[in-house]
């Protein structure tokens, strides 16, 4: 963070100090909630959490180098105490951004949000410093701690916000206001929390609503490609640039291909000229984020030839999406179980169907170890019988359905789209899983494991790489 006195950041965030000999003493170090990442300077902000309270960690902070800790009561240590912690995070972040006077841009969307940010943050960080969010830390307290992690010389801030309901998007957007704003798409992530996807757009615009007019510089970044999306442009009063396939679109796409191993390559347009991408990502999903990138870039003054080099160069920063790994044997491994919904799901099996085609042909077979997508409401039934479908439609040599009800239906999707004897299968947890690849799995063979967090299928992949005693499921 920017140096700041301890007593600066009282007057910040309202609190008062306790326990603290010179108010004048800086934090100079990062601002920090876990205790296992203080370091000399720090500022520890004290979270009270249904099983663990940050407060009993202060004298443990406090000699482990950390100058003050953010309290809602006093510690016994040097302390700023608030009477909301969350709140005072959030104003603290709000000064640091207007006083450092870097470039904000903030996305949203339902599905890609991460994996265009950190392609964003490559494309700029080739330009000039750039801070981001780290995986998936979108909420009211990873956004704050991000964007206090900013340093005078940051100069872009590329910060993804998450949203489960009206009104959240909002609330990030006071705490860190954006110049430019993206939004990505509205598909069906959390829509059993929403209600339907007009409400999920409702939600995803308020990114827009809250930018600077166009004379005072803001700018919307909308896919053009989305009709909810591009929509959006009514909400705003910042200048709109579109990107997308779309022959209309401001920053497009043209020749779209994938190569032999299923990385996406085309031609970029944008207005300031044309050049020729090759991804290292895997994917043709990976076309509209890296577009959505150029378009942000673009906006920032980079060519043309500096965003498609840039975006050729980007590769994965968060983990357990789309990692690609193959085995000595010559099984690759694809862990993209970060987390699942309906169109990221649907997205990861054509990537896996593209990946396969090579192999298929000298024998390998491609498997799709899925699991339970959450928070999808009344739509669970038809969406997992969809991606099951989808599953037999792409050729996808076999289904590993994994878990409860959900990987029931997953698996009943397959079998009524035409799926027979055991090219699917139902397994109930992830050890089954396992033992079933273990002993059926042959070199050329790619396996693409999936589903949301919450089901844990990383320790899948992870079985898959690491062998482990006797082939058994860490515990989580």
């Amino acid at each position: 963070m920017i140096a700041l006195s301890l007593a600066e950041i009282a007057a910040v965030v309202g609190g008062q100090t306790y326990d603290i000999p010179d108010p004048a003493v800086q934090v100079t170090g990062p601002v920090v909630r876990d205790s296992r990442e203080v370091e000399p300077g720090s500022l520890f902000v004290a979270f009270a959490g249904e099983r663990v309270d940050g407060h009993d960690f202060a004298e443990a902070v406090v000699a482990a180098g950390a100058v003050a800790v953010l309290a809602s009561r006093p510690v016994g240590v040097p302390a700023i105490v608030v009477a909301d912690v969350q709140a005072a995070l959030g104003a603290l972040a709000r000064h640091v951004v207007e006083r450092l006077g870097a470039t904000l841009v903030a996305l949203t969307g339902s599905a890609g949000k991460t994996s265009t940010k950190d392609l964003i943050a490559q494309v700029l960080r080739s330009k000039a410093p750039t801070v981001f969010t780290p995986g998936s830390l979108n909420n009211e307290i990873g956004l704050p701690l991000t964007a206090l992690s900013a340093t005078e010389e940051t100069r872009f801030l590329v910060l993804e916000m998450g949203a489960r309901g009206i009104g959240h998007i909002s609330y990030l957007t006071d705490l860190t206001p954006p110049r430019i704003g993206l939004v990505l798409n509205v598909g069906t992530a959390h829509i059993g929390e929403f209600g339907g996807r007009e409400q999920i757009a409702q939600a995803k615009g308020e990114l827009v609503e809250s930018l600077p007019p166009s004379e005072a510089g803001g700018v919307a970044v909308l896919n053009a490609d989305d009709p909810l999306v591009r929509a959006m442009a009514s909400r705003t009063k910042a200048r709109v640039i579109l990107f997308g396939e779309s022959g209309e679109a401001d920053v497009r796409a043209e020749n779209v291909r994938l190569t032999d191993v299923g990385q996406p390559a085309f031609r970029l347009h944008t207005p300031s000229g044309c050049s020729d991408v090759t991804m290292r990502l895997y994917g043709e999903h990976h076309v509209s984020n890296a577009l959505a990138a150029a378009a942000v870039a673009h906006e920032l003054g980079m060519s043309a030839d500096e965003i498609a080099l840039a975006l050729s160069e980007a590769g994965s920063l968060s983990r357990w999406r789309m990692e690609v790994t193959e085995r000595p044997d010559g099984v690759t491994v694809v862990n993209d179980a970060y987390n699942a919904n309906p169109e990221s799901m649907r997205a990861a099996l054509r990537a896996l169907a593209a990946m396969g085609k090579a192999s298929q042909a000298q024998g390998g077979r491609t498997w799709a170890v899925l699991g339970q997508m959450a928070e999808l409401g009344d739509e669970a039934l038809a969406e997992h019988d969809a991606v099951g479908r989808l599953a037999v439609r792409l050729n996808v040599s076999k289904l590993v359905a994994v878990g409860g009800r959900e990987a029931s239906w997953l698996q009943l999707g397959a079998y009524n789209e035409g799926s027979w004897g055991e090219e699917s299968v139902h397994v109930s947890d992830a050890q089954a899983a396992v033992d079933l690849l273990r002993s059926e799995l042959r070199p050329g063979d790619v396996v693409l494991v999936k589903a949301s967090r919450s089901v844990g299928l990383e320790r899948v992949a992870q079985a898959l790489l690491d062998g482990g005693a006797e082939g058994e499921v860490a515990a989580r």
